[in-house]
């Protein structure tokens, strides 16, 4: 991982704080992206829309992802990096305080774009910042602790917050957000020392880093590698129901696999990151090709299906953590754009791969097709990620 921007003075004596810090970020956006799902129905039943209609504030704050991500960071490249940090939580609390009050299907969708603004810009930012606090040698790990946020949030933040949010209002989930950004902003202030900006960034120059052929091969690889897994995992509530043929009380426990697996493959990515990033992303494009192609096959084995999910869920974190290191080090100078650019790659391969799965099982294909076209797009994400070694080198 190149060194550029990685300065010396942004050392401080509490680094495993400061690392929480970033990571406490990282959870606010996890459990904001992913508890929509969860009370969907209840938001379609406060402003009287079908649950399809109102699935549209999924893909708005994926929208506001895509957007947000270049454009914060180019804007705030020149801004010290730890002013930045604030200005984003900031940011993702007023996202979410005014989803929390928002009344009406174009207010929540509007406030669900606002939301999804600062996400990729917030992990551009935090993962810079990290690496910026420890050694060489352990700079994989530290950007794969802020990651750790957002799957720690599949665990604990989304239950929970869906939870209060039944138990309550859907409002309150929304709510405890702002208060989790809130917190984070004051860690922050405690924890993370100054990191200078760089006063001879423009917009035109930070931008100029998507034109780098790696940076796009990266960017394309995560895009169509990553969207194998959401083809899949899209799904899992009727595979469960239909394929496994367990009650629907069962489901949580798959989507508890399924995060625990995240949390795994987060905490070995940065480890992996450190020892070789490249085998890293080939390893886990190659392991999720050959455990979607298994969960094909053998879906209806609950046993199967359960390991199955945890390996979605810990090799998503295996090449997400990966290609944002990868896309660091493809930007060069436009460090903090090429991790940032990471999620929005992302969340277009969410949708990508949860409207594949949906065209085969509409089709007639069934539950299980979807794991079928994963592994399809696992494959396409490998081969671009290959032409991309031989034709789009990163440069040293």
């Amino acid at each position: 991982m190149t060194t550029t921007q990685i300065e010396p003075t942004a050392r401080t004596r509490h680094v495993s704080l400061a690392l929480l810090a970033l990571a406490l970020g990282g959870f606010a956006i996890g459990t904001t992206e992913f508890v929509t799902m969860g009370l969907l129905p209840d938001v379609a039943e406060s402003i009287d829309r079908s649950i399809p209609t109102t699935g549209h504030i999924i893909s708005a704050y994926a929208l506001g992802v895509v957007i947000g991500a270049p454009l914060i960071v180019s804007m705030g490249a020149r801004m010290p990096k730890r002013a930045l940090l604030l200005w984003l939580l900031g940011a993702i609390a007023l996202g979410n305080a005014l989803t929390a009050v928002a009344s009406g299907y174009l207010p929540v969708l509007l406030a669900r774009f606002v939301a999804g603004l600062p996400h990729g810009a917030y992990f551009g930012v935090a993962s810079l910042v990290a690496a910026s606090l420890v050694p060489p040698g352990r700079r994989g790990r530290a950007v794969s602790m802020v990651m750790m946020g957002l799957s720690v949030a599949t665990v604990v933040g989304v239950p929970a917050s869906t939870w209060l949010g039944q138990l309550s209002s859907w409002r309150a989930a929304y709510a405890a957000v702002v208060a989790i950004a809130v917190v984070g902003v004051v860690m922050v202030l405690a924890f993370v020392p100054f990191v200078p900006g760089d006063p001879s960034a423009s917009i035109r120059g930070e931008l100029g880093a998507l034109r780098e052929p790696a940076v796009i091969a990266a960017f394309l690889t995560g895009l169509v590698g990553f969207g194998g897994l959401f083809a899949m995992y899209s799904y899992i509530a009727p595979i469960v129901t239909d394929l496994v043929e367990l009650p629907e009380r069962a489901i949580p426990v798959f989507l508890l696999a399924f995060g625990i697996g995240s949390v795994t493959g987060t905490w070995l990515a940065g480890r992996l990151a450190d020892w070789d990033n490249v085998r890293q992303v080939l390893g886990g494009l190659v392991a999720t090709v050959l455990v979607l192609l298994g969960f094909h096959e053998l879906v209806e084995i609950a046993a199967v299906a359960l390991v199955g999910v945890f390996l979605v869920g810990a090799l998503g974190s295996v090449i997400a953590v990966g290609l944002q290191i990868r896309l660091m080090t493809a930007a060069g100078e436009a460090e903090m754009l090429g991790a940032a650019l990471n999620h929005a790659s992302l969340n277009i391969a969410n949708g990508l791969g949860a409207w594949l799965g949906g065209l085969v099982i509409a089709a007639g294909a069934g539950y299980a097709a979807p794991a079928l076209v994963g592994a399809a797009l696992a494959t396409a994400g490998l081969v671009v990620f290959l032409l991309g070694l031989r034709w789009a080198p990163v440069r040293a």
